[in-house]
């Protein structure tokens, strides 16, 4: 059984799309009927999740299955392990991770499992930049110009991750972090010698929203990069740091 976790605080506005998108990747012919377990973590939700979540669960696949756990953590390290508890006490031999802003493909899993590695780091792209307005096209280009889509990236994001259950358990799985925690639990799999791909064939879209979930995360740091752009001073660059959580 392969799981897939997503932890969620009032996401109301784009979960419907994450869902459809997750359940059409967990029906790629490629995975060849393996069940596939999708659970939700609502970390302090007081919005309509819940219900978006129970209404997909409703129109369950054999082939995928769906449902709903609550934390009152406000921590996404803390809402990803907890998702990830419940899918190992499952049996799942693999663990992937998105996020709720995020559409994954159709073959995102099956292509996971096909690099045959003990986790897989995966690469983002946006396809809507109009949330930042006149900002836009910039940001755009300057995201073209310094982040690294490509194999052999180092970018770490929560939002395209995953990792085989038996390396995640020797890592010590996610740390209850509230930013980075995706960064420290792949520090922690090097580590522990698991052989990990930096691949972009795992393909995944995700939002470029102004309202940022996380300080330091994938938002945060299109943020920051406007607000150098607005003082005309290149401070910020996707190409500083390899590990940009998201």
């Amino acid at each position: 059984m392969i799981g897939i976790v997503v932890p969620v605080h009032d996401e109301e506005a784009c979960l419907g799309a994450c869902l459809e998108a997750l359940c059409a990747a967990a029906t790629c012919p490629r995975l060849h009927g393996e069940t596939v377990s999708i659970v939700i973590v609502l970390d302090a939700c007081s919005d309509d999740s819940r219900r978006i979540v129970l209404a997909h669960a409703m129109h369950a696949d054999p082939r995928w299955h769906l449902d709903c756990i609550a934390v009152e953590a406000r921590n996404v390290g803390f809402a990803r392990a907890a998702g990830a508890e419940v899918l190992l006490r499952r049996g799942a031999r693999w663990l992937a991770f998105t996020d709720a802003d995020t559409r994954v493909s159709p073959a995102w899993l099956s292509t996971q499992l096909a690099l045959d590695a003990d986790a897989v780091c995966g690469t983002v792209a946006v396809d809507d930049w109009s949330p930042h307005g006149l900002n836009a096209d910039a940001l755009r280009q300057h995201f073209a110009d310094t982040y690294t889509d490509a194999d052999g990236h180092r970018h770490i994001h929560g939002a395209n991750f995953g990792v085989r259950a038996s390396a995640y358990l020797r890592a010590g799985g996610f740390a209850p972090l509230a930013c980075s925690e995706d960064v420290a639990l792949v520090a922690a799999l090097q580590a522990s010698g698991a052989h990990i791909a930096w691949s972009a064939a795992p393909r995944v879209a995700t939002s470029a929203r102004r309202q940022a979930k996380a300080r330091g995360g994938f938002g945060d740091t299109l943020l920051q990069v406007v607000e150098a752009m607005a003082g005309q001073v290149a401070t910020c660059n996707f190409a500083l740091s390899p590990e940009h959580p998201g």
